[in-house]
């Protein structure tokens, strides 16, 4: 056999080889895809409000927006979680939530805790029945995970529930229960967090001081709250944002690469109930990888300003204005002191945001002003038509006028005029919104306890005008440098489902109430851990 032909077999071995190599590489990859991707669980989207905030529009073609991502704990019981959490099956509850605003430079990122016992209005969600319930107000923050008593509990109706507290628009939602905490910490060899003191209450035992935790007792530090401080729910979440970011600078330090991520996402996809934009294993890895320039130095936790309720003993008050301008911040995708990243014009920094007006002519002011107490009535704005955003838009306008307890209800059809129903006890209060709606006709609806403004064909909000911005990268407490990103279309910041527009300057330093409540993610672990 000749010498050219030796190499030629050689060569053709090499590759024959390489080949099979590839193929069963391949092959092992996409089993491994399959097998991820029947680990996750995705929640129904038919349980996602139809009147949403707007999604933020890029400046350019593949120009980056900024991602809102619900992040939420799960206590459920079930599916062998009691093994972990101890307690019987039954409903799940959520006593964690963090609202993730991932700015559009990809390098900045602020997770915001909400507290469980936050009293809000939850607005109308889905059961499984397929029937909605009606708005609720004064409720507790956590109610909303509750609603229809699923053992896994119902993510949609908190993702709602957070859209028409802040006005933000939730990209995508991710629920994680003890299970994936635990399998997901023994994945990254454990993680180091610091125990204030030693714990041993409620079956739970912890010993003090700086430590790795994995598993078991990592479940244990997140759902410790008793042995701290006042045992109160502030304590924990400030626990539960340093873990988060001794996990985050755990992850960062063994890299974003496939083989790294992809046992992780097989821990946590096992125990992951997510949207269905993250339905998959290539897109919960890809969205990881998305994110990986952020560095720790530029991850800031807040936790929403808050009182203790006078109203109600044991609950929370959230705080205005200053939860307001928080929520105002990130929906312009500005940096906690107040930096423009181009989203909203910068001549709009002084005035009204966009959808804190309506298409209908400004109405003179009433003729009595509202006292607080009627200003705080309930009011449910219906889509009477379908088109949409119109609930968004006439909410948007009564928010303008000061009222603070707007919520949307399901939307209807076939409603050709503007109706306004209210309870007798309530007709100043309907009165005052008949101004805002010319034409609206108003009806008596004994016992309804609030007033509910059905909007027909003969309501047009005018467009809000378009403008353009320069963009600035967001620093949190920092300068800013050029990124781009346009100004929303469509109501930007006053969103379908937006708390009271806050209006006026913003501020040029980080708030009082905003950075006494804050936390970097590269802080000290063993720091500002406990409450009381």
């Amino acid at each position: 056999m000749s010498g050219s032909s030796r190499r030629r077999r050689v060569v053709r071995t090499v590759i024959g080889l390489a080949a099979v190599l590839v193929l069963t590489v391949a092959g092992a990859g996409a089993w491994f895809y399959h097998r991820l991707d029947t680990n996750i669980s995705t929640f129904d989207a038919d349980g996602v409000a139809t009147e949403r905030p707007p999604a933020p529009v890029p400046t350019a073609p593949g120009a980056s927006v900024p991602v809102n991502v619900l992040l939420l704990g799960s206590d459920t019981r079930n599916d062998g979680n009691d093994d972990l959490g101890g307690g019987d099956v039954g409903v799940g509850h959520s006593d964690t939530a963090i609202l993730l605003h991932v700015y559009a430079d990809r390098k900045h990122a602020v997770g915001v805790s909400i507290p469980r016992d936050a009293l809000v209005t939850v607005p109308s969600c889905r059961l499984p029945s397929g029937d909605w319930t009606k708005p609720r107000t004064n409720q507790m923050f956590n109610e909303a995970f509750t609603v229809g008593e699923s053992p896994k509990g119902n993510p949609a109706c908190t993702q709602n529930t957070v859209e028409a507290l802040t006005g933000l628009r939730i990209d995508h939602t991710i629920v994680v229960d003890f299970k994936g905490v635990a399998a997901m910490t023994d994945a990254i060899n454990g993680v180091e967090v610091c125990v204030p003191n030693d714990v041993n209450s409620h079956n739970i035992k912890l010993r003090k001081g700086l430590q790795k935790i994995a598993g078991q007792p990592a479940v244990d530090y997140l759902r410790a709250r008793y042995g701290f401080g006042d045992n109160s729910d502030i304590g924990r979440m400030k626990r539960q944002q340093a873990f988060l970011s001794s996990m985050i600078r755990k992850i960062q330090s063994q890299g974003f690469s496939l083989p790294t991520l992809l046992p992780l996402a097989d821990a946590a996809t096992r125990s992951l109930t997510v949207d269905e934009g993250l339905g998959t294993a290539m897109k919960l890895v890809d969205f990881a990888q998305s994110l990986q320039q952020i560095k720790l130095s530029d991850i800031t936790f807040v936790t929403t300003p808050w009182r203790f309720s006078v109203v109600q003993k044991g609950r929370v008050d959230l705080v205005r204005p200053d939860v307001d301008t928080l929520w105002r911040l990130l929906r312009e995708d500005r940096t906690l002191d107040g930096q423009s990243t181009g989203l909203l014009p910068e001549a709009d920094t002084a005035a009204p945001s966009a959808a804190a007006t309506d298409g209908a002519a400004t109405p003179a002011p009433a003729a009595t002003p509202l006292s607080p107490e009627q200003l705080a009535t309930t009011i449910t704005v219906v889509n009477g038509v379908g088109t949409d955003g119109l609930a968004g838009a006439g909410s948007a306008a009564i928010r303008a006028q000061g009222f603070t307890n707007v919520s949307l209800g399901a939307t209807t059809g076939g409603r050709l005029r503007t109706e306004i129903a209210y309870d007798p006890p309530f007709k100043a209060v309907a009165d005052q919104l008949a101004t805002l709606f010319p034409g609206a006709r108003t009806t008596v609806e004994p016992g309804s306890e609030g007033v509910t403004v059905t909007l027909g064909r003969d309501y047009r909000p005018a467009a809000t005008a378009t403008a353009t911005a320069p963009a600035y990268r967001p620093v949190p407490g920092g300068k800013a440098a050029a990124v781009g990103i346009a100004a929303a279309t469509d109501t930007p910041t006053g969103a379908p489902t937006a708390p009271p527009a806050a209006t006026g300057p913003l501020p040029t330093g980080v708030p009082s109430a905003i950075a006494e409540n804050s936390r970097s993610a590269d802080a000290d672990p063993c720091a500002n851990l406990t409450f009381g």
